[in-house]
């Protein structure tokens, strides 16, 4: 699942040279200086020397950060726009052109750090390492918490094909969204698949492409509220039980059946008020609107961006904690008796369950363009995106597969939040859990902000018209969250119907159109053409139709 932060600084790098055009995008400079000439002495002549670029009075104006307009000085602007001027004459001969260091804006000058060379080059572009690394990391979210579930919920056979199979389709229409960037972008560089859809598909082709790139994004945003509703009643919860002495003790060993961790149940307060203000589905959500609701109204998330680094360890310490506790467990699995607490099944009719969570799991169609953007070789695009593919695939199966066969009560207890099986006193769930809701509180004010910049952008050409507008999105946002995470607090379910939705458009759909109306314009579309791609979109259409089908059952 994608992982917004990602997103958002792979963007920047692209921004700095829009940004660099966006000052220099006034009438031409040398124009301008001559036209100003002759208007001074009628004759074209002028007897004061022009600076190699001249700036008016009229204030110019940059896109920062999601299109928020700033304005910038006009001497600032000079300024730097003469500091690459010379530089570029230096870059040929010697230093004695090279513009002082301290007449530039401090903003030019970043810290040095040590190898950076060997991530990024003189120009900003990055190796293939850090691109695979980058999409493997942007995919990886809230959908490796239910992969063990959804295993249960298909089978143990089924679920690995599944696993596989989605690997392969997404990819393949992943490579063309990136294969149709690639063409149509040029030698502009800053285009993406939405812009795509708007060449091939006309203006409707964009706003489809929008809107479901903003289901991904919402389906996001609940999922996180409900997690972070859970992670913090279970980490308030855990802490009174361990001053008041009150926490069930089992030694971490085992898991519960019965009921989720971490329920009113689970911890015995000796106080009622407690109980009653402090409900996961009934007060908590109100709670965590004390934390959120500071954090989202920045004009800019350049802060929580700097939390980056998290997204990678929280999925490390989960690796980690599921080998522990397999390795404490055991193998325990049984194909033969199905009465027996440690029998699997090989297939089940809820297997759409699955589909849709990976299709929401695998799906980085709106943000590749971004991180490919950066690429310092652009022909290692479909190398670097097969391995990271096969990275993530090798992660869900690793989890999913590794918790399922060792969990040691009936499978059909395990949940669709993995953590919600451990016992209170478990200190490396409790650790696990604190450290995703730290994570996800950084993460949410990025999400928010960019669902706020797709939002307002098109409408009022800003990502931040006023107060009052931002205010009425986000207060509307946030009680959406507020009312799945009390009537609706199911992760597996909200999950797979939001990847079964945006992937039928995004990754079924919108990259096969794409690519056959290409074809058809160069007259090479054939019919086993239409016929492969055509089976791809009925796959995407049949997986959405089968998330309601399988509420029958």
């Amino acid at each position: 699942m994608m992982d917004p932060e990602t997103t958002r600084v792979n963007e920047r790098t692209g921004l700095l040279d829009e940004q660099l055009r966006n000052v220099n995008s006034s009438p031409s400079d040398m124009d301008q200086g001559k036209e100003e000439d002759q208007s001074e002495n009628g004759t074209g002549q002028n007897s004061k020397r022009r600076k190699p670029f001249h700036y008016s009075s009229i204030p110019t104006y940059i896109q920062d950060e999601g299109r928020v307009q700033t304005p910038i000085e006009t001497h600032t602007a000079a300024n730097y726009s003469r500091y690459r001027y010379y530089s570029k004459l230096g870059h040929h001969q010697d230093s004695t052109l090279a513009i002082p260091d301290h007449v530039l804006p401090s903003y030019i000058f970043t810290v040095n750090v040590p190898f950076q060379s060997a991530i990024r080059d003189s120009e900003g572009k990055q190796n293939s390492l850090v691109t695979i690394f980058s999409i493997w990391n942007t995919m990886m979210g809230t959908s490796l918490l239910s992969i063990p579930w959804a295993i249960h919920q298909a089978g143990l056979a089924m679920g690995l094909f599944l696993l596989v199979a989605m690997a392969g389709i997404t990819l393949y229409t992943c490579y063309r969204v990136v294969q149709s960037i690639s063409k149509e972008a040029g030698s502009a560089g800053m285009m993406e698949f939405s812009d795509v859809c708007r060449s091939y598909l006309g203006r409707w082709g964009e706003i489809i492409s929008i809107i479901f790139s903003l289901i991904a994004l919402f389906g996001a945003m609940i999922v996180y509220w409900v997690l972070m509703s859970n992670f913090l009643f279970s980490t308030v919860s855990f802490i009174r039980g361990e001053i008041d002495d009150t926490m069930e003790d089992h030694n971490g060993t085992s898991v519960r059946c019965d009921l989720p961790a971490f329920t009113e149940s689970s911890v015995n307060a000796t106080s009622d008020v407690f109980d009653k203000v402090w409900s996961k589905t009934h007060t908590v959500p109100f709670f965590l609107l004390l934390f959120i609701a500071p954090l989202i109204n920045f004009k800019s998330p350049t802060f929580f961006t700097k939390f980056n680094a998290l997204g990678t360890l929280s999925v490390a310490f989960l690796l980690i904690f599921i080998t522990i506790k397999a390795s404490e467990w055991g193998i325990n699995i049984d194909f033969a008796n199905q009465d027996a607490v440690s029998y699997v099944s090989l297939f089940d009719v809820h297997f759409p369950a699955l589909s849709g969570i990976l299709a929401l799991g695998y799906f980085i169609h709106n943000c590749i363009a971004s991180i490919i953007r950066n690429q310092r070789n652009q022909k290692n695009n479909a190398r670097d995106l097969t391995i990271a593919y096969i990275l993530v695939a090798v992660t869900y199966t690793f989890v999913g597969l590794l918790f399922y066969i060792t969990f040691p009560e009936k499978k059909d207890c395990i949940k669709d939040n993995l953590l919600d099986n451990f016992y209170p006193s478990d200190i490396l769930s409790f650790a696990a859990r604190l450290f995703l809701l730290f994570q996800m509180i950084t993460l949410f004010p990025l999400i928010l902000y960019i669902i706020r910049v797709q939002v307002m952008d098109p409408i009022f050409k800003s990502a931040y018209p006023s107060v009052k507008h931002v205010f009425v999105l986000n207060a509307l946002l946030l009680s959406i969250c507020v009312v799945f995470a009390i009537f609706l607090p199911k992760i597996g379910v909200i999950i797979r119907f939001s990847g079964a939705f945006c992937g039928l458009a995004y990754i079924f759909t919108l990259p096969c159109l794409v690519y056959m109306i290409d074809l058809h314009r160069q007259g090479n579309l054939r019919w086993y053409h239409i016929l492969f791609h055509g089976i791809i979109m009925a796959l995407g259409v049949l997986n959405f139709i089968a998330q309601f089908i399988i509420l029958l059952f």
